[in-house]
């Protein structure tokens, strides 16, 4: 089709602030790098191992929630065709097993009523935000650095982040009480605070107990709301370990628990939800929530809802039980990366990394500036990509830092993923050599 001339041009200046910042770029950018080289190995999206993926398990999934629906919830067959093909309840129609699911795996007491279900973990994410910003006053903290799709959602619903400063565990819990106190103070209104206590995406860090119960501590002193987000949690190296959630400890409607079935579920059925269940004007903040919803996607796809009700009945409600599989995928791939960069690297002054306990993330940190050129320059001479760390701090940040994730390599592809990093990273270092002797840039597997 020829391109028409002569169309006015849209200007873009009053279309939203958010459309200009450079958080909003990061993941288109990161998406071209990697068409740009298909034939890299990536070590940059955080998505679950593709290995075990079956399509005959949709319909098998499909099979067993409408006969939940039958046997359960007595419902005859046009009612079942109606629940599956007719626009549905706004919180969604899956509430229920969905609260199961939170008391088999967390440990959660969640009222079926106190749940929405969302499009994905990032509309849930978007409603609380939207909610919550009422005027110019309101912000908001999160980690130093965090998730993009929160600085995102931050961007869209005009409410500020304010940046607090993480270490080896998780908050600095002082510099939130003192970050917050002082915000207050300025004359902002603070909302929330935005935590992933497991395995937090980019750094891969983990809260300890002991934190958990100080940080639940200071929101109830301080009267603040925490936004828990938890999509790797049970991707503990040691399951029988895994630390409380937030919202398990939660004894006072402090914690709004946000969850998806992205990493757990299925994917691509982009199924999360809420649970929200402060109370809001003799009613809940659900409530609330399901009114923006209703506004925003109407409501969550009932067919892919049914999917993940299914996948949660078939496994007795425990996605714990049900990626038994996954979850020893990503424990030895999280092994074998952690010894790889050891192999590759203990020789290289200024390049370290840290060791979660579990989770997709491990960042590595080298004595030059990690920026978009570099992932370019690994991805166009040495075929690997990864995710510079200065995407997840904001706009004008340099870093030093790189996030690897290890959850959708094979054992081969990571070895020779790792053979291409210390090549990329070692021309950088003074003498330009990899860590196995070779010269920058001649690696063996280096794509052309």
């Amino acid at each position: 089709m020829p391109i028409r001339e002569n169309l006015a041009e849209l200007s873009a200046e009053p279309l939203h602030t958010s459309l200009n910042a450079a958080s909003m770029e990061s993941m288109n950018l990161l998406n071209n790098i990697a068409g740009a080289y298909p034939d890299a190995i990536s070590f940059a999206a955080g998505r679950p191992y593709e290995g075990f993926f079956d399509t005959d398990q949709v319909h098998e999934y499909l099979k067993v929630f409408t006969d939940h629906l039958r046997s359960e919830r007595g419902m005859t067959r046009q009612q079942v065709s109606r629940t599956l093909l007719q626009y549905g309840d706004t919180k969604g129609v899956i509430t229920e097993l969905i609260a199961r699911n939170l008391a088999v795996d967390e440990g959660i007491d969640a009222d079926p009523r106190s749940v929405v279900v969302t499009v994905g973990f990032q509309e849930a994410l978007f409603l609380v935000l939207r909610a919550l910003r009422a005027d110019d006053r309101d912000a908001l903290l999160a980690p130093s650095p965090t998730y993009v799709g929160l600085t995102g959602a931050a961007l869209l619903t005009d409410l500020p982040v304010l940046p607090v400063r993480s270490g080896e565990h998780g908050l600095d819990l002082g510099e939130l009480v003192r970050l917050l106190r002082a915000s207050r103070d300025a004359g902002r209104r603070v909302r929330a605070c935005y935590v992933t206590p497991d395995f937090a995406n980019p750094v891969g860090v983990s809260m300890t107990v002991a934190d958990r119960h100080r940080l639940l501590e200071i929101a109830a002193s301080e009267g603040l709301l925490l936004l828990e987000d938890n999509p790797y949690g049970i991707f503990h190296r040691t399951p029988d370990r895994r630390p409380p959630t937030l919202k398990s400890l939660d004894t006072e409607s402090r914690v709004v628990y946000l969850g998806s079935f992205a990493k757990s579920g299925v994917a691509g059925a982009r199924v999360g939800f809420a649970v929200a269940d402060q109370p809001v004007g003799g009613g809940l903040l659900a409530d609330e929530l399901s009114k923006i919803k209703s506004m925003l996607t109407v409501n969550t796809s009932p067919i892919a809802q049914a999917v993940i009700g299914g996948k949660l009945i078939a496994n007795d409600f425990s996605l714990v039980a049900a990626n038994a599989r996954e979850t020893a995928v990503y424990q030895s791939n999280l092994t074998q990366v952690l010894e790889g960069l050891a192999k590759r690297f203990r020789e290289c002054e200024g390049v370290t990394w840290n060791e979660p306990d579990g989770g997709f993330f491990v960042v590595v940190t080298v004595p030059f500036t990690v920026d978009d050129a570099f992932l370019e320059y690994a991805g166009r001479e040495h075929g690997v990509l990864f995710t510079p760390m200065h995407h997840f701090f904001g706009a004008g940040t340099d870093s030093r830092q790189l996030r690897l994730s290890i959850s959708t390599l094979t054992p081969e592809r990571i070895e020779e993923g790792l053979d291409r990093l210390a090549a990329a990273v070692t021309s950088r270092l003074p003498g330009g050599t990899t860590a196995g002797g070779t010269t920058a840039g001649v690696a063996t597997g280096a794509v052309s």
